[in-house]
């Protein structure tokens, strides 16, 4: 099926130090009719270039309950049609703060997040949550869309639930902007305000959502909210994908499953490896499930932070493509640009594995 989309590809190279550690973030994603796609950093000398063979980091072949497979599949073309059993997109108003003062708390603002809620959601079910994170030049409506105008993702959702190729799951559309619908247009404002979101995303969207749905916290407590951490997951692409190296960085006691595409944050391996450790978490509490493309302008940057945490000291970031094995499965597409279509891959691809059966 035709897509409905056009796609627009705008490319600005640009250098961007963050604070901590002398580390690089990149960015991008879609808006809800265009899909821009901004800046991607020149985190080290291969940035920008062709990487070879020996560049890409392997994967072991393991298999098991839950193994990513070796090669990413393709969306249904059918899948972008409307399915027959039909689940819901729900807006969802919450309190948060601006963000530059957070900690201040002298401005509340009120957000609005998308939530989908699978074919036959119910009350007696407890859901898994996947929190998925837009890029720049876009906001909380660019993937699912809204309830009177859903987007493509809602379909495939709904499909591949249908079709048995995913577990019904709950799925909740953010954003990291602020005062501005216009503020993940600005490069250098979108990386404080993705560093800056974990304060909002723990405290006030988590309780907002997991309050009001029914998922595997018991409660929205801080202490409830970690227990059930197994049962979270947070993915993004581009600047969406550097979001998710945030909540990475601060939210290990929250979320076990980490699906960036598209998107680095540093080439420095041992600063990924001193968050793991100084969060008090080993290689067997998260895994990561990353994703690019070959032809992407993100590409060598973020293939150099996967292998140099890969190649970090302690060895805390194990590749293999299942939980008991390892944390860290990186698959990459070829020909895939830094577009839609490769983030809606990426998605699909991370959701058909994601508590899978027989985890």
């Amino acid at each position: 099926m035709k897509r409905r989309i056009g796609w627009v590809l705008v490319l600005f190279v640009a250098v961007s130090c963050t604070a901590c550690s002398g580390r690089q973030a990149g960015t991008g994603n879609r808006g809800s009719t265009v899909f821009l796609a901004e800046t991607e950093n020149a985190d080290t000398e291969k940035a920008g270039t062709v990487l070879t063979e020996e560049d890409v980091v392997s994967m072991d072949g393991q298999t098991g309950f839950g193994r990513v497979p070796e090669k990413l599949v393709q969306i249904p073309k059918e899948y972008f049609g409307s399915a027959s059993e039909q689940g819901t997109v729900e807006r969802l108003e919450y309190q948060t703060w601006e963000s530059m003062s957070y900690d201040a708390q002298t401005t509340q603002l009120t957000k609005t997040a998308y939530v989908y809620l699978p074919y036959g959601y119910s009350e007696e079910q407890r859901y898994n949550v996947l929190y998925l994170m837009h890029g720049g030049w876009s906001n909380e409506t660019t993937y699912l869309g809204t309830p009177e105008n859903p987007h493509e993702l809602k379909n495939i959702l709904d499909h591949a639930i249908q079709d048995k190729k995913m577990a019904p799951v709950i799925v909740v559309c953010p954003t990291y902007n602020n005062t501005s619908p216009e503020d993940s247009g600005d490069y250098s404002l979108a990386l404080r305000l993705t560093d800056n979101y974990h304060n909002e995303l723990v405290n006030d969207l988590i309780p907002a959502v997991e309050g009001k749905y029914s998922t595997y916290a018991e409660e929205t407590s801080p202490q409830a909210l970690m227990e059930s951490r197994s049962h979270r997951a947070f993915a993004g692409f581009s600047m969406g994908s550097v979001t998710t190296w945030h909540t990475f960085q601060y939210c290990l006691d929250y979320f076990r499953y980490f699906l960036p595409s598209s998107g680095n944050l540093t080439s420095d391996g041992a600063y990924m490896e001193q968050l793991v450790t100084n969060a008090g978490y080993d290689s067997g509490d998260f895994f990561i499930y990353a994703m690019s493309g070959t032809e992407d302008f993100a590409y060598a940057a973020f293939t150099n932070q996967i292998q140099a945490m890969v190649n970090a000291p302690d060895g805390i970031f194990i590749e293999a493509d299942n939980e008991s094995n390892g944390n860290l499965a990186y698959r990459v597409q070829e020909g895939n640009a830094h577009d839609g279509n490769a983030a809606l891959q990426y998605i699909y691809n991370g959701l058909i594995w994601l508590w899978a059966e027989g985890e």
